[in-house]
């Protein structure tokens, strides 16, 4: 489920889910697993990739409705983890965005320290990228909100969270949400070329640096504990939240 590839001193990780790179627990495990196994292999900077048409569709819905809420608890603790282990990462992490990328995969690629985002081929067909949660029926976490705050502010990260938008790369470029914008192509050489532009820098003070910048993020996620994660999952059951998922089904199955 996740291509280990390595170039000199970078690792990419490359998910590999069909058809769209979903998060299960399966996953999930591996991912966090993948990135200690490249640290321990002298990793000094990591991409994070999908497939030419999405980097990750989010968690797996059909999944989640199968789990019991003692399973759903774990499943989501697991993400939890996940973005975590990518927040903190020793080293940098670039997410080389291939496709779209809503919803968990957002939150993936917002943990990450710079995010190249593919221009699609077809200008009428766009990839969009975004924090959708509201439009599926789930509230979205004040650990998840702080992410997208720190990089385009307060109010306009509330317009787009609220909105559940998914927009497009070129205003995602815009806004800052990604960093640089590349030919489908080119999108992971071009995460790539980032990371090789830290590591020509002196080693210790870049870390420490980068430790420093990123401690409101790391602090952010840790906050997010077993209560906030039961205040979280109880919204599952609500009316709005279930008519939602179950579109989502529906939508999936055609």
């Amino acid at each position: 489920m996740i291509e280990h590839l390595r170039h000199g001193a970078i690792h990419e990780l490359r998910l590999n889910r069909p058809p769209v790179n979903a998060f299960h627990d399966e996953l999930l495990l591996k991912l966090v697993a993948d990135l200690d196994s490249a640290i321990r292999e002298g990793a000094r900077g990591i991409v994070l990739s999908g497939n030419d048409k999405v980097f990750s569709g989010g968690m797996d819905v059909p999944h989640l409705m199968s789990l019991d809420r003692k399973q759903m608890k774990q499943c989501w603790s697991r993400f939890f983890a996940a973005a975590r282990a990518v927040a903190g990462s020793p080293v940098p992490v670039a997410a080389a965005v291939t496709g779209h990328n809503p919803a968990g995969g957002c939150v993936i690629a917002l943990c990450c320290d710079y995010r190249v985002m593919a221009r699609s081929a077809d200008p009428a067909k766009p990839f969009r990228i975004g924090l959708n949660e509201t439009q599926v029926g789930l509230a979205v976490p004040d650990a998840i909100q702080q992410l997208l705050r720190r990089i385009v502010g307060a109010h306009r990260a509330e317009r787009l969270i609220v909105a559940g938008a998914l927009i497009d790369s070129e205003r995602a470029h815009a806004l800052g949400i990604v960093d640089e914008l590349a030919e489908p192509g080119e999108v992971t050489a071009r995460a790539i070329a980032w990371l090789q532009s830290l590591l020509v820098l002196p080693s210790a003070p870049m870390l420490a640096t980068r430790a420093i910048a990123r401690a409101d993020m790391i602090a952010a996620l840790a906050a997010f504990g077993d209560r906030e994660l039961d205040a979280f999952l109880d919204q599952w059951d609500l009316p709005d939240t279930q008519a939602a998922l179950r579109a989502v089904m529906e939508r999936l199955k055609k």
